[in-house]
C-alpha cells in the first residue's frame, strides 16, 4: 500500500450516519472523504465525476427506483471497474455477503464495528484484499453442519483452505492458523486452482465464498 491519500465516497441514505462515517475516517491518516450520496442513482453519478478510489457502500440503501446498495454496486462495477466497493451493514447474514461479492465488492463490514476496523478494512481493499468484520470472518471460515459438494475433487485438507479463502484470509494467516508453511498452503492454493479449472485470484475468492457451504 502506499501513502498516498485514498480518496473515498460514502453511499448511505442516513445523513447522520454518513456525517459519522465522514468523521471516523477523515480522523485516520491518508483517508479523504471527497462526496456522498443517499441514492444509487446519486451514487453512480457522484463516481463518474469524482472518480474515488474505493466507494463505502451501505448494503441496505435505498435509492429512488427502489435498488439497494448491492445491486447499485453491480451496476457501478460495470460502469467503473478501477473503484473498489466496500460493503457495509447492520446485518451479519452470510447471504448478503455471498450477493455482495458476486456483486464485485471487495469486502463486507458491519456498522457497529470499531472505526478502527473500517480502516484496516479499506487499507486491505485498497492493498488487493477481501475483508470482512471478524464475527463474519470467524462464520465463513467454521465447516457448516451439513455441507456437500463444496469443491468437489478436493482434498480434505483443500476444502478447509478453501473455507478460510472465503473467510479472506491470506496465505500467512492460512498457515498460522492451520500450524502449516506459507509455501504449503501456496502449493495448496495452486492445486485447488487447477483441480477446478480456475486462474485468477479473484475468481477463486468468488468460486469460495459461493460454495464454503454460505
Amino acid at each position: 500500500m502506499s501513502d498516498a491519500d485514498i480518496s473515498i465516497l460514502l453511499v448511505d441514505d442516513h445523513p447522520l450516519v454518513r456525517d459519522g462515517l465522514r468523521a471516523r475516517l477523515e480522523a485516520a491518516p491518508r483517508l479523504r472523504v471527497v462526496g456522498e450520496a443517499g441514492s444509487a442513482e446519486e451514487a453512480l453519478e457522484q463516481a463518474g465525476l469524482l472518480q474515488p478510489d474505493l466507494v463505502l457502500m451501505d448494503v441496505n440503501m435505498r435509492g429512488g427506483s427502489n435498488t439497494s446498495g448491492i445491486e447499485a454496486t453491480a451496476r457501478l462495477l460495470e460502469r467503473y471497474p478501477d473503484i473498489a466497493v466496500l460493503m457495509l451493514s447492520m446485518h451479519d447474514r452470510p447471504e448478503y455477503v455471498t450477493q455482495a461479492i458476486q456483486a464485485g465488492a471487495r469486502g463486507y463490514v458491519l456498522k457497529d464495528a470499531p472505526g478502527k476496523d473500517i480502516v484496516l478494512a479499506i487499507d486491505t481493499v485498497m492493498g488487493g484484499g477481501i475483508y470482512y468484520s471478524a464475527a463474519l470472518a470467524r462464520q465463513l471460515a467454521s465447516p457448516p453442519a451439513a455441507s456437500t459438494g463444496v469443491g468437489e475433487g478436493l482434498t480434505a485438507r483443500e476444502q478447509e483452505i478453501l473455507r478460510f479463502i472465503a473467510a479472506g484470509q491470506s496465505n500467512k494467516g492460512i498457515a498460522r492458523e492451520l500450524d502449516l508453511s506459507v509455501r504449503t498452503v501456496e502449493t495448496h492454493r495452486l492445486n485447488i486452482k487447477r483441480k477446478l479449472g480456475i486462474e485468477g485470484q479473484a475468481e477463486l475468492i468468488r468460486y469460495a465464498i459461493q460454495h464454503a457451504g454460505l
